[in-house]
């Protein structure tokens, strides 16, 4: 099993840049794909971001890229979505997600999430 703590959310201004970190429990972290997926309000969960086990595929929903960076630490065991020119509509909660398949079956794990507000 798999414990996501997510932090460094915060009030923004248009422009700025913020860095949020996932810490993963379990010795296993290594093995997920991990992401980032965001929540607005009034609106359903959207992927963000994902990275893969070796840290070397990447993915980013259109929005986001060329502003956002993900990267994953496994010798720490520490997720992290550097996030750049920040704009309005990147206001929601945001939250760690690790994801694995074995034989089939999908096993995914959510953080609690971590508030990013960009006022204009």
């Amino acid at each position: 099993q798999v414990q996501l703590v997510e932090s460094g959310g915060g009030l923004v201004q248009v422009g700025a840049s913020l860095r949020l970190s996932c810490a993963a429990s379990g010795r296993t972290f290594s093995s997920y794909t991990m992401g980032w997926f965001r929540q607005a309000p009034g609106k359903e969960r959207e992927f963000v971001a994902a990275i893969s086990w070796t840290g070397y595929n990447t993915y980013y929903t259109d929005s986001v890229k060329g502003r956002f960076t993900i990267t994953r630490d496994n010798a720490k065991n520490t997720l992290s979505l550097q996030m750049n020119n920040l704009k309005p509509e990147d206001t929601a909660v945001y939250y760690c997600n690790a994801y694995t398949e074995v034989s089939g079956r999908a096993t995914s794990y959510w953080g609690q999430g971590t508030q990013v507000t960009v006022s204009s």
